[in-house]
């Protein structure tokens, strides 16, 4: 990759490059892509979030795709081999979390029409821009992910803490924590 001003987080390697460059931060209103990260960052809990994007793939082929239905309606026999792959993280209480949340989210969607309708509602529809010159600056919660988190919660969510919440509101773009003289900026 070429040589660009970059926030520091991302410099481990390429992975993690492309991953800055190409979706961190960037807005996300579609319902599938919110609901990928959700699952990501079910597992990313009490792990790095680089640990959840090696594995984002082998995440892809377990869950079928990200498909909201199918994940809804695991059985127990599904999620016992999921607990087996050895290409996921086999958190029990993940995978069991993540059938708990395809529900709440279907819940959600019947509610407001569409998640992103309801998760964007806690902004405004539009992205914040906290303008960071450095990543000491860049917070782990805010009151607006404690509120996220405290709604997700009472509507069955599960996994889905201030911190949790708010690394997917950075991820999905619903805040903007580029640093100041990151290139992704211009």
């Amino acid at each position: 990759m070429e040589n660009k001003n970059r926030c520091a987080w991302c410099e481990k390697d390429d992975l993690y490059r492309n991953y800055h460059d190409n979706e961190w931060g960037k807005p996300v209103y579609d319902d599938e892509t919110i609901f990928e990260f959700l699952i990501l960052e079910t597992f990313q809990a009490g792990l790095s979030w680089y640990t959840v994007l090696a594995k984002r793939e082998n995440f892809r082929k377990a869950f079928d795709n990200f498909d909201l239905i199918k994940i809804a309606n695991y059985s127990e026999d599904k999620m016992a081999k999921l607990a087996e792959d050895t290409g996921i993280i086999r958190n029990k209480l993940k995978i069991k979390a993540t059938v708990t949340n395809a529900k709440a989210f279907l819940k959600v969607q019947e509610e407001f029409g569409t998640f992103s309708k309801y998760i964007w509602g806690f902004v405004d529809g539009k992205p914040i821009d906290n303008q960071p010159k450095t990543l000491s600056e860049v917070k782990a919660t805010t009151p607006i992910s404690d509120a996220l988190s405290k709604d997700l919660k009472k509507r069955g969510f599960k996994f889905v803490g201030s911190t949790v919440m708010y690394a997917h509101m950075q991820a999905t773009g619903m805040v903007n924590d580029h640093v100041m003289d990151c290139w992704t900026r211009k």
